[in-house]
């Protein structure tokens, strides 16, 4: 799975990369996809940090999830330019009358398919075996390319929530 997250990603960017993940609170249909693609797009071709070229990238995974990326290897982004991408985001959610915003909702992967499941819930998920802890999390506190290529999707077992569920 790491190596078809990796397929997905920019090849010509820097690990250290900053990234930022917005996950949906529905699946997006094809036209939405291709007009939030083209979005996406649009703005990462202009993104600027103080009048300076951002080498940006971005694009909807697993159908619902936004993904930004900035390679600060030449240009940091500055808090302008952060805020500009928030701003896209903002607009995309409004838009499609989604939740980009929820970090309550947590994402697996179940039968190649994103679901998202309440905090809450997740020890009911396991109860009932929706989910085990080899279930794909997707673990969108990742801050680097690097780490998403490595950390963003993991079995449960492996994620931070293994402690809170106790099983590890």
């Amino acid at each position: 799975m790491k190596q078809e997250i990796r397929q997905l990603l920019p090849a010509d960017f820097h690990p250290s990369s900053r990234v930022w993940i917005y996950q949906s609170n529905r699946p997006f249909s094809e036209k939405e996809k291709l007009e939030i693609n083209e979005q996406l797009h649009q703005f990462t071709s202009q993104w600027n940090a103080h009048g300076a070229p951002v080498k940006g990238w971005g694009q909807l995974l697993f159908d619902q999830v936004i993904v930004l990326m900035a390679d600060e290897s030449n240009i940091a982004v500055s808090g302008c330019s952060t805020d500009s991408s928030v701003r896209l985001v903002k607009s995309i959610e409004r838009q499609y009358e989604v939740n980009l915003f929820d970090r309550l909702s947590l994402a697996f992967v179940v039968k190649d398919k994103l679901q998202l499941l309440p905090m809450a819930q997740l020890p009911y998920a396991l109860e009932k075996g929706f989910i085990d802890e080899n279930t794909l999390y997707v673990n969108n506190t990742v801050l680097t390319l690097g780490e998403m290529e490595e950390k963003w999707l993991m079995p449960l077992k492996e994620s931070w929530l293994a402690k809170k569920l106790s099983l590890a």
